[in-house]
């Protein structure tokens, strides 16, 4: 074998996803337990009858849950329900279903996005308010719903208050508020709330609720708050192929997750690793937090030397570059993360 003939390092990738952590092991075991018995598909089952009862004690008594593959999928049928064929979402310009959903919203959605630029990767009111410029102008495509992601690809979170400050300015003008949730376990857990308090008590209308990066195997659902404003979700659902015939192993994880506290325990988890990640890389010398950590996403400033040797080793994300010229990682914790991978971690960066 010569030199180029040699397999290419295998970089470990603990630390480049929380989707790259496995299942849950009470997830795999609730799977087990719906497993022997045949059920009817499509969400005549009674495990999705649970969940149903489930998201009502969560999101309030008209609250209707729809069981999806992935959070692509569930962002952009919400949207598609929450808008008419002219209507476009406002959106933060770092918005994940602005710049990580491919073409998806545009493609099978036919969705029109209006992006706004953040420095925290947060909306506000003012964004709304600024958006209104266009609406009633014939040609522009209106602007008809908000779109925020909660916790943000920035590792800020919307608080309660915010949420409802900017509900109240986007139905203040008749327009729908989407949260794509997709870490949004990751945020409650961080705000020390519950998950009605930063959806359906702070007026949002539709959420796309995260199971993959919290310890499910392939469970997210579209949550529709308020049926009156967001119609049609199921014929949506169904033409986006995003119904699963056996929708009850979809559902089972989901009921795991939301009908215990497993999604705060795992999300807790997450969050706490990667704020002891943050702390013990900024003792390092040298390394400086970008922003606080507020989730389970960490986000230091580098020496290009330490970033060199991390990433020799570790698959992370060189997600910026600081005004001192020095990268800026992106690294994330699970609610796998144990203390040992993070001490190997940081202990790889204090050599550098």
């Amino acid at each position: 074998m010569t030199v180029t003939d040699a397999p290419a390092q295998v970089l470990d990738a603990s630390f480049a996803s929380d989707n790259v952590a496995g299942v849950s092991p009470e997830i795999l075991q609730a799977l087990s337990r719906v497993n022997p018995d045949s059920a009817l598909p499509y969400g005549a089952d009674p495990i999705t009858a649970e969940l149903r009862e489930v998201t009502k004690e969560i999101f309030g008594p008209r609250a209707e849950i729809l069981p999806v593959f992935n959070g692509t999928g569930a962002n952009v049928v919400s949207l598609q329900a929450l808008l008419p064929r002219w209507g476009a979402a406002i959106c933060s310009v770092q918005a994940h279903v602005n710049n990580d959903e491919g073409a998806a919203p545009e493609h099978v959605g036919s969705l029109k996005l209006l992006p706004r630029p953040t420095l925290s990767g947060k909306l506000s009111a003012a964004d709304v308010e600024a958006e209104m410029k266009n609406l009633g102008f014939v040609h522009a495509a209106q602007p008809l719903a908000v779109t925020l992601t909660q916790s943000t690809e920035l590792g800020t979170v919307y608080t309660p208050e915010e949420i409802s400050s900017i509900a109240a300015a986007a139905h203040g003008h008749g327009l729908g508020v989407h949260m794509d949730g997709a870490r949004i376990s990751n945020a409650a857990a961080a705000l020390g709330c519950s998950l009605g308090e930063v959806t359906t008590e702070a007026g949002v209308d539709v959420v796309s609720l995260g199971g993959t990066k919290n310890g499910a195997m392939a469970a997210e659902a579209v949550v529709v708050i308020d049926p009156d404003r967001v119609r049609g979700t199921d014929y949506i659902q169904k033409y986006s192929m995003q119904l699963a015939s056996k929708q009850r192993y979809v559902s089972a994880q989901l009921l795991e997750l939301f009908g215990t506290d497993l999604w705060r325990r795992n999300a807790t988890h997450a969050n706490s690793q990667a704020a002891t990640l943050g702390r013990a890389l900024s003792e390092i010398e040298g390394v400086t937090l970008s922003r606080p950590t507020e989730v389970n996403a960490t986000f230091p400033e580098v020496p290009v030397a330490v970033a060199d040797a991390i990433r020799q080793r570790y698959l992370v994300h060189v997600w910026d570059t600081a005004a001192s010229g020095n990268p800026v990682l992106r690294i994330m914790c699970s609610w796998h993360t144990s203390d040992a991978e993070i001490e190997a971690l940081v202990e790889c960066a204090r050599r550098a």
